[in-house]
């Protein structure tokens, strides 16, 4: 069974950094395209940032989080990262990752992604 756990959420004041973990299980994470999102209450769930397989391809992120979070890759440890860097309490959501068999992150690759997983919390606050 195909799974993807994620982990690493909490309560970080503002200007505070985290870094959120996303575990593959059943797969090779690597031949994916995995991508991070985020819901906050009330809100549409929103493309944070996504990165392409091991056959190549950009990495995306978006405008609001861009110079703030970086996405990785560890395929030793089957694991997506996402630091995230000057925490605001904007960023406070839900965070989800996602994979798909795609080679890369299309132009709208937040389109592309479909399902989720429980998601670990992030809020900002002080």
């Amino acid at each position: 069974q195909l799974q993807l756990v994620e982990s690493g959420g909490g309560l970080v004041q503002p200007g505070g950094s985290l870094r959120l973990s996303c575990v593959a299980s059943g797969f090779i994470l690597d031949s994916y395209t995995i991508g991070w999102f985020r819901q906050a209450p009330g809100k549409e769930r929103e493309g944070v940032s996504c990165i392409s397989s091991n056959r190549g391809g950009p990495t995306k992120t978006a405008d609001s989080v861009k110079g703030r979070f970086t996405i990785s890759r560890d395929n030793a440890k089957n694991t997506v990262y996402l630091q995230m860097n000057s925490l605001k309490p904007e960023d406070t959501a839900v965070y989800y990752c996602s994979a798909i068999s795609y080679t890369s992150c299309s132009t709208h690759w937040f389109v592309d992604f479909y399902s989720w997983g429980q998601g670990t919390q992030v809020t900002v606050s002080s």
